[in-house]
């Protein structure tokens, strides 16, 4: 398999390094391409830059030449006018000396004419002054339209230039990401390769336990390897187990449990695991009933004692404890005994044996309420109908595993399904893979709970009761005072009056205490529950979950 991987892995990388070089290649031409086009671009500005310098200077020569014309134009007309005038005073002179008019009218004539002349020719001079230099409105307008043009092109250019420049530095970055991960990739090969052993033959293993290959053929089916190696350490402690005639007791320190507390030789009962299962079903019946007449919840290890002591008496019931413990202490793969020994020892609370049956029961109860003919089978739709009623807050993928798992039997029809026999355990104490799957949802459901709340809660080294208390109505936003007041003394192992003057703790020691207990999620998820607040819905079947 490893070497199946290698391969695999191998193929990939050079087919990552052949869809990479292509790539690349074609971004190189193509950047080639742009780059030829934006240098044509630059050398059409430059050039039309050096066509509008040319034609200013064009202008500056036409316009010095058109001030010179009309200053020299200026000058003539002045000498024009100076011989008009002469030409005129002659004329004049001669008009009166034929007719013999008035010199003096004559001369008041002339004086005006010529103020209006030098008035007239004033105005002229204005003009060629302020349009002299004027270009016609036409060119104008031509002129100043190819110059927007240009202005656009360059702009597009421009924006087509920047696109192409960012677009080739997110390629430079996804190339990067895509080298680095092929090189984490090939390290992790590298690694796998001189960490790894070959896969082991576990065919083996019928040659050696007891029942040949139809019994190991049993115990390794649907078993990865990591449980097959507790299926064989159980199988090698069994043996072991069975050749102890007496178990050494641990003394009556205060460090060892309560009912382990003996000096001395106990003797081995050498139980089967149906005999162990069937004493476990008993203590866990007797202690419920005892705490139902109490009132309140006793201690798991002192009741085991007790119970022992009264079943077998004072003398023999050492001999029960160390024989039941240290069987749930080997047969970590049977839920019945792994679950009894955690609660025993204080890895857990006892709560989680009680929730778990809880849910079982409430599930049955709604399968059977479904059940209107009583016949003990319900079709597939009314089966997932009331598994999304019941658990309103899985996924369709959850469901999905579900509906799954109770169809390993090919006993009943295919649209219908026995879902009595769902809930049935084997004589060890197994349960069905129905149930198997309800377990391990509720745990990954658990760690991904709590895994939400440690990422609320940061990095910081040690939290508060509020903190904490903020963190679970963030991830959490539907769960009630009473659960959120339960959780905090649960973390914090102290009452509502007494967090005041409690002390921060470290977040592994809160995320420990809340894994221990029956932490799960009330309600729906913020963005469910901020979603049906704001349209109106309500959560009320999420909270009955």
């Amino acid at each position: 398999m490893l070497k199946a991987v290698s391969d695999e892995r191998t193929r990939q990388i050079m087919a990552l390094q052949e869809g990479e070089k292509v790539e690349i290649t074609v971004l190189k031409k193509e950047k080639l391409y742009l780059l030829k086009v934006i240098n044509k671009m630059k050398e059409e500005q430059g050039s039309l830059q050096t066509q509008v310098n040319k034609l200013r200077k064009d202008v500056a020569k036409e316009y010095m030449r058109y001030v010179n014309e009309c200053d020299a134009r200026k000058l003539l007309l002045a000498d024009l006018n100076e011989m008009r005038n002469q030409q005129l005073e002659t004329s004049l002179r001669q008009v009166q000396d034929v007719k013999g008019e008035d010199t003096v009218k004559l001369t008041l004539a002339l004086k005006i004419a010529r103020q209006d002349l030098t008035k007239a020719q004033v105005e002229l001079n204005t003009m060629k002054a302020n349009y002299g230099d004027v270009v016609p409105r036409r060119d104008f307008e031509s002129q100043g339209k190819k110059y927007s043009d240009l202005c656009e092109k360059m702009e597009v250019l421009q924006k087509d230039f920047e696109d192409l420049r960012r677009e080739y530095d997110t390629l430079l970055e996804v190339h990067r990401e895509a080298v680095e991960e092929r090189d984490h990739f090939y390290n992790e090969l590298q690694q796998v390769q001189r960490s790894s052993t070959p896969r082991p033959d576990w065919a083996k293993c019928a040659e050696v336990i007891s029942g040949g290959p139809e019994r190991w053929s049993y115990l390794e089916e649907g078993k990865t390897s990591d449980k097959l190696v507790d299926v064989l350490l159980e199988e090698i402690g069994t043996g072991v187990l069975k050749e102890k005639d007496t178990f050494p007791g641990l003394g009556k320190g205060d460090k060892v449990p309560l009912y382990l507390r003996f000096e001395g030789q106990v003797k081995n009962k050498k139980l089967s695991k149906k005999d162990v299962v069937n004493i476990l079903k008993e203590i866990w019946k007797e202690k419920v009933s005892a705490d139902q007449q109490k009132g309140k919840q006793s201690s798991l290890s002192e009741f085991f004692l007790s119970y022992l002591q009264k079943r077998y008496g004072d003398s023999l019931a050492f001999d029960w404890t160390y024989t039941i413990y240290e069987n749930i202490k080997l047969y970590r793969s049977n839920e019945a005994m792994s679950l009894f020994y955690d609660i025993l020892s204080g890895k857990v609370d006892e709560a989680l044996y009680h929730s778990q049956n809880q849910l079982i029961c409430n599930l049955l109860k709604e399968l059977t309420d479904s059940d209107s003919s009583n016949s003990g089978t319900l079709t597939t739709e009314q089966f997932s109908s009331t598994l999304r009623a019941a658990f309103p807050l899985k996924s369709s993928e959850q469901l999905q595993e579900l509906i799954d798992a109770s169809r390993y039997k090919a006993g009943s029809p295919e649209d219908l399904i026995e879902y009595r026999s769902l809930f049935s355990e084997d004589e060890e104490g197994n349960a069905e893979p129905f149930v198997a799957k309800l377990y391990s949802q509720y745990a990954s459901e658990k760690q991904e709970y709590l895994q939400e709340l440690r990422n609320e809660l940061g990095h910081v080294p040690e939290v508060k009761v509020d903190d904490l208390k903020t963190a679970f109505c963030t991830i959490d936003p539907a769960i009630d005072d009473l659960t959120l007041d339960t959780y905090l003394g649960l973390a914090f192992q102290a009452s509502r009056e007494q967090w005041d003057q409690t002390v921060p703790l470290p977040v592994d020691t809160v995320m420990e205490r809340l894994l221990a207990r029956d932490t799960k999620r009330t309600g729906p998820p913020p963005e469910t529950y901020y979603t049906c607040q704001s349209e109106g819905g309500e959560t009320g079947a999420y909270n009955s979950y």
